[in-house]
């Protein structure tokens, strides 16, 4: 339906109120992401103490390969650490600056912040920061730094205009938030039937007819990490087949 490099919406028909929102939840928590999870300050002179900075350096989202790492408890090392669960973040910078998410350097060419220009912390005269750190896959289940994406979804809408006088379309026009409704040919038309957020203020008019599509649904999916919503969407569809393999052979056992 439309698409951006973080952004996408699409539609799934159908499908059980249940599919979809296990869909939504997977999306937003069981996608493996990149983030910050230990750090080893050698040196903070900054106004901020180290675990409110550390706390900070977890938020900023990195970009990565899925297929090149593991989730450390799904790792050969057993969670010990390797190249292939672990990546070094390091960075050494002295005031007075601001410092960004740039600032921030990786051994890896695949990892780095999505966006350069995150503030972290203002440095002044004198005053430096040293660390190494720790950044590896994660869940958002575990912890909202690992979220994968802002996720949201809604009935698709069926819309039907019966208002036939000239008189009235401007009022049906006005009353929409969304603005669904356009005059064309001097007729009352819907031209953005996605956009409708089922309020039902045309209807309250009279001469509309809106209801919600049963199993029909229009998801908005916004990347907040370092994928992007079409690997987003497509993991989650097959972590969902995984979960749904698991408990088919999981039901066969019982007798």
């Amino acid at each position: 339906m439309s698409k951006t490099d973080s952004e996408i919406t699409f539609k799934i028909d159908d499908v059980s109120p249940a599919f979809a929102n296990s869909l939504r939840r997977i999306m937003t928590t069981e996608v493996p992401v990149m983030a910050i999870e230990w750090v080893e300050f050698r040196k903070n002179d900054s106004a901020v103490p180290d675990e409110l900075l550390a706390n900070r350096l977890g938020q900023i989202p990195f970009t990565f390969d899925p297929k090149l790492y593991n989730l450390p408890d799904e790792c050969k090392c057993e969670g010990k650490g390797c190249s292939r669960c672990q990546v070094k973040v390091i960075m050494k910078v002295k005031g007075p600056k601001m410092v960004y998410s740039s600032n921030l350097k990786t051994r890896n060419k695949d990892v780095k912040p999505v966006f350069d220009n995150i503030p972290i912390v203002e440095l002044f005269e004198d005053e430096g920061i040293e660390f190494e750190a720790t950044a590896q896959l994660g869940l958002g289940k575990t912890h909202a730094k690992w979220q994968a994406a802002n996720v949201g979804y809604k009935n698709t809408p069926d819309i039907k205009i019966g208002v036939k006088n000239p008189k009235d379309f401007e009022r049906y026009i006005k009353a929409c938030p969304k603005n669904v409704f356009k005059i064309e040919k001097n007729k009352l038309v819907v031209v953005k039937p996605y956009e409708c957020n089922l309020c039902m203020q045309c209807v309250d008019l009279g001469g509309v007819e809106v209801k919600a599509v049963k199993n029909s649904f229009i998801f908005y999916v916004e990347s907040v990490c370092g994928l992007s919503p079409e690997v987003v969407i497509t993991t989650s569809a097959d972590v969902l087949e995984d979960k749904m393999g698991k408990f088919v052979k999981e039901l066969k056992k019982l007798k």
